[in-house]
């Protein structure tokens, strides 16, 4: 029997945000209007009987999460409805550029956005990684009547997002993970924008997600069953070893002329539509954003049914404190988002005379030296954790406890074979809050998962990615495997500080910056062969970006490098040396870190007066904003032991000496004053 109790306003309720999804589209002249007309009861029924969050105090750690995977104008109308800081006056200039609400949802623009979404299936996946974050923060901080995390993860979807393979590699790990907070509802309202999804679109979604482990329920009437939908929830709240997915049948642009067809999904309804639809529903028709009182009186009680939620919340966590002052104490410091203090003193120092070792080898002996100082670090790699090094000795795996693998309380990832999941997950970890993120794989793969990369940046999720066999360096897997063109990729993304250490020291200042940089994602280039320890490089220096590896005074030329290339830069200046010229080294592990220094000391690392040529074991496309002369990659690597491949490409001590003398020889016929090219760039 049903436990739904109907309210005489949920019609009304579930009208608005039909005509307020009509309205918004209309105004803006653009988006969706077709789901949220069709997703309405749904989301009334989530929000009205179900879903704990204070919109007055949007950040409340244990709020129940959603996200609109495959959406925009519901979320801002379910905010604006619930009493979020959005205005009618915002609603009404959705995608305007004096608007707070974008084209689509983005964390840290609208109040209440928990991930930024829109590039369908990476909100599925960041529902997956917000609800591991659960997992993992109630199994080390819940005691014994003290559940203090131990909210849900409510994720809206559609077609669009479930044809998406990010989504079903974030599906197949939640199944493994037994995911039990994870509630997943999903539109099947047969349409994408080509049309109906019989063109394309034909498997059976639900043996697919019993197959991943998951619950599979079904409301065929999702346009007004709110008894099966109410009833359907339940049933997933039930279940505590399964993530649930529970299709709903819906009408896509329910109450429009053109319900149930494509035309409705990506484009406004024209005028005498929107006012059909309004005059059908009881509403009046020449009024725009028109919500009646008792609609905004019904979801100001679930935001106060919030609110006392909140401060039951709060007392918990208080009388925690007097019974576990320790776990209370880092708990709450994890939730300020602030590090351990001292953390940093467990960083590795390098002096000269240390053994050579692979920057992969050098990241594992900082994760070593860090992670019992910092147990907000959880980490994993993509089935290929004895390359990356990135499991240290004593950590347990993050498994569900009946498989005997691990524990929640776990902090090792094991993400399988799947990169853009993986890097879409972190992006939910990261939302989730008291949590660091580290991802591991090739740096060749990070491209594989450059969707999930480029939101981590846009939307500041602190993740960091362990990128290992960063260049021709790898040898013997040859060209499938050697990235010659993504660091330039991962460089032009905004907000994204990519790494390519040269030794020990500067591999720990990445971690350091990483790690200090709590709305900025890292990826850390690591090589595979071994890298000497530089003279003259410390974390201090090497934390700002770029510095002066090797030093002289009226210079005939400066070299500038990165990563692996460095050392052979300075085995090129040796030999210069012999025949009377005069090489600086600069080493520039990361160039984003670098542009955020100041003028002066920029100048004084890249300075006028000789010419500069950079060299590295990549295309050389970027590098003209800070040499005159470039020496890199032309084309693809090569198959075959790493010393071989570097002598194929002339990336060699010898090499190198012979072509900065060109260098040198060609700029002194030239004549004139040799200006920095970061003069111009200023």
């Amino acid at each position: 029997m049903s436990t739904f109790t109907p309210e005489p306003t949920d019609d009304v309720s579930i009208a608005t945000i039909r005509t307020l999804a009509a309205d918004v589209v209309g105004k803006a002249n653009s988006g969706h209007p077709g789901a949220p007309m069709g997703m309405a009861p749904a989301a009334h029924v989530l929000f009205t009987r179900f879903f704990n969050a204070n919109p007055k105090s949007s950040k409340w750690f244990n709020r129940d999460r959603f996200v609109l995977s495959n959406g925009c104008a519901l979320q801002y109308i379910l905010l604006h409805l619930h009493g979020y800081k959005l205005s009618m006056d915002d609603l009404k200039a959705f995608r305007q550029l004096d608007s707070l609400t974008p084209g689509h949802p983005e964390a840290h623009h609208t109040d209440g956005i928990e991930v930024t979404t829109g590039p369908l299936g990476q909100g599925f996946a960041n529902g997956v990684g917000l609800a591991m974050a659960q997992e993992h923060l109630g199994a080390v901080y819940n005691r014994d009547n003290f559940e203090l995390v131990n909210n849900y993860t409510y994720v809206f979807t559609g077609d669009g997002c479930l044809m998406e393979g990010v989504a079903s590699e974030a599906a197949s790990l939640a199944g493994h993970l037994q995911l039990g907070n994870l509630i997943v509802v999903y539109d099947d309202n047969h349409i994408s924008i080509d049309g109906d999804t019989a063109v394309a679109f034909t498997e059976n979604v639900e043996q697919r997600f019993l197959s991943y482990g998951w619950q599979v329920l079904h409301v065929d009437n999702g346009d007004s069953d709110l008894a099966a939908i109410h009833d359907a929830i339940v049933a997933a709240r039930a279940e505590k070893n399964k993530p649930t997915i529970i299709r709903l049948r819906t009408t896509i642009g329910f109450g429009s002329k053109q319900q149930g067809t494509h035309g409705v999904h990506g484009s406004p309804l024209k005028a005498d539509d929107i006012q059909s639809l309004k005059t059908m529903f009881g509403f009046p028709p020449d009024q725009t954003f028109h919500v009646p009182k008792e609609t905004y009186d019904t979801y100001r009680a679930a935001a106060l049914r919030g609110a006392r939620l909140e401060s039951e919340w709060a007392s918990l966590l208080s009388a925690y404190g007097k019974q576990y002052p320790n776990e209370h104490a880092e708990l709450t410091r994890r939730i300020s988002g602030k590090l351990p203090e001292g953390w940093e003193k467990t960083l590795p120092v390098y002096k000269p005379s240390d053994p050579a070792q692979a920057s992969r080898k050098l990241s594992e002996i900082v994760l070593t030296a860090i992670t019992p100082a910092i147990p907000d670090l959880i980490g994993g790699s993509a089935d290929l954790t004895g390359s990356n090094l990135t499991k240290v000795k004593g950590t347990v795996d993050f498994q569900p406890p009946s498989t005997k693998l691990g524990t929640y309380a776990g902090t090792y990832i094991r993400y399988g074979v799947r990169e853009h999941g993986m890097g879409a997950i972190a992006n939910g970890l990261s939302a989730y809050g008291g949590i660091v993120p580290f991802v591991a794989t090739f740096l060749n793969f990070v491209s594989y998962a450059a969707g999930a990369v480029r939101l981590s940046a846009l939307s500041k999720h602190q993740v960091i990615w362990v990128a290992t066999h960063d260049s021709i360096g790898l040898g013997e897997d040859g060209p499938t495997h050697q990235p010659v063109e993504t660091a330039v990729h991962l460089r032009a993304i905004p907000n994204l500080d990519f790494w390519r250490p040269a030794d020990g020291n500067e591999t720990s200042a990445a971690y350091l910056v990483a790690l200090q940089s709590t709305e900025t994602p890292s990826v850390l280039s690591l090589s595979r062969q071994n890298l000497p320890n530089l003279e003259g490089s410390t974390i201090e220096r090497a934390s700002r970006g770029g510095y002066v590896v090797h030093e002289v005074e009226g210079e005939d030329l400066t070299i500038v490098s990165s990563g692996s290339e460095v050392s052979i830069a300075l085995e090129a200046a040796s030999k210069l040396v012999a025949e009377g010229l005069k090489v600086r080294i600069v080493s520039l592990p990361c160039w984003s870190v670098f542009d955020k220094q100041d003028a002066q000391y920029r100048l004084s690392v890249l300075r006028s007066g000789a010419p500069i040529l950079s060299l590295e074991a990549l295309s050389t496309t970027g590098w003209q904003k800070y040499s005159h002369e470039q020496f890199g990659l032309p084309a693809w690597g090569a198959s075959g032991p790493y010393q071989k491949v570097y002598e194929k490409f002339g990336i060699t001590g010898t090499n190198i000496a012979s072509v900065s003398k060109k260098v040198i020889s060609f700029y002194k016929q030239k004549g004139g004053e040799v200006v920095s090219p970061l003069v111009k760039a200023l």
